[in-house]
């Protein structure tokens, strides 16, 4: 099939099958591993572009099942699409929705031919099939948009999940065929399977069956225990074929994206690093910390003694103490800033090692720490 985007290996740790490679896009090109954060109403939250840009990002992912929502897709069309609209330069990518408008549990009912749902905000109802979402996303106009699937929360039985399975390769076939926008717009399907191994081999048998400019996986960080993550995103990485991109959906924890990189994963996403950033949490090299914390109070060092973004050459864990605690909104811009930076900064050093030949050795002095970091997996679900 005709598509807008190359991809290109660069490097492989023949340890792992860690990969180092770009993608070639109509807005540029992205090199990974490489952290995409999440612009979900087409803005970062408490971020403007400039700092996303100063934090190295090259790519970022917008919502379309929030942007249909608000402002809708057809004015963001009106404006010339959305990379115009946002006045963003870059590779966008957009997540189809299939997650947030699976989560609203009561607000929707899912059919075979889409799922009818409620406006989480003003109870308005809506429809949308595989054909409608692609039409919304084509009309967004992203660089690479995703296909409209099912996701099951955790824990799902295995007749659940095979449902859901089954839906999202019959949904695929309505949006690689209804997708009138293959030149400019690269359409990724999703391999679901909950936790089932033979289930996420058979969907990844079909989902790859399709000649699609890359793949992702799905159903992930939605309620299971890190262990089950981790088994799955190790079994259903190496179905995906090596010469095109591979996506992990929704993670963004300092361990998940190094873990995922091993697993020869490409490209991920979180709102983690914004949404803990409203807390007062904020990533460093040593662990996850609360800056809210009184013992930061007289503290006049960076967030991170080893960070190169603007917060830590700039300001000190004093300074954030006082702006979290009189709950100033720089306080939530300095610490999103740094959380960022510093999940783009890891993925760029998993990049360079992958290209230096020495990622085995990488993995193994960082795994250690970033494992026994106590993260709050729940603060992360989106």
């Amino acid at each position: 099939m005709s598509t807008s985007i190359t991809f290109e290996r660069e490097a492989v740790c023949p340890w792992s099958g860690a990969r180092a490679a770009s993608i070639a896009t109509p807005h540029g090109t992205v090199r990974t591993p490489a952290f995409m954060p999440v612009a979900t109403n087409a803005s970062l939250r408490s971020m403007n572009f400039t700092d996303v840009i100063e934090c190295g990002a090259e790519i970022i992912l917008s919502n379309a099942y929030h942007l249909y929502l608000r402002p809708g897709h057809e004015l963001i069309a009106s404006a010339g699409g959305l990379h115009k609209f946002m006045s963003w330069k870059m590779p966008i990518l957009t997540d189809s929705g299939g997650f947030q408008v699976f989560s609203l549990d009561e607000f929707r009912r899912i059919t075979d031919d889409g799922v009818h749902f409620r406006d989480h905000r003003s109870g308005r109802a809506h429809f949308i099939s595989p054909a409608i979402s692609m039409e919304i996303q084509n009309a967004i106009g992203a660089d690479i948009i995703m296909a409209f699937d099912e996701c099951v929360k955790n824990p799902a039985t295995y007749g659940e999940a095979e449902v859901a399975m089954k839906r999202t390769h019959r949904w695929l076939e309505i949006c690689e065929a209804t997708h009138s926008r293959k030149n400019d717009q690269a359409l990724f399907g999703i391999i679901q399977g909950s936790m089932f191994e033979d289930l996420r081999r058979r969907s990844a048998e079909v989902v790859t069956s399709f000649d699609l400019p890359g793949y992702a996986i799905g159903g992930v960080a939605v309620g299971e225990a890190r262990s089950e993550i981790e088994r799955i995103v190790k079994f259903a990485t190496p179905l995906m074929p090596e010469q095109k991109p591979r996506y992990l959906m929704g993670i963004g924890t300092p361990w998940d994206i190094l873990y995922a990189i091993r697993c020869g994963i490409d490209m991920f996403d979180c709102v983690a690093p914004t949404m803990i950033a409203r807390h007062g949490s904020v990533f460093t090299s040593k662990g996850r910390i609360s800056i809210r914390k009184s013992s930061f109070r007289t503290d006049f060092g960076p967030i991170d003694e080893t960070c190169d973004c603007f917060t830590c050459k700039f300001h000190s864990r004093a300074y954030l103490h006082h702006l979290t605690k009189a709950q100033e909104y720089a306080g939530a811009t300095l610490a999103a800033i740094h959380n960022v930076r510093y999940l783009i900064r890891e993925a760029n050093n998993a990049r360079q090692a992958i290209l230096d030949g020495n990622f085995r050795e990488y993995f193994e002095r960082l795994a250690p720490i970033l494992i026994q970091q106590n993260e709050d997996r729940a603060l992360l679900q989106h």
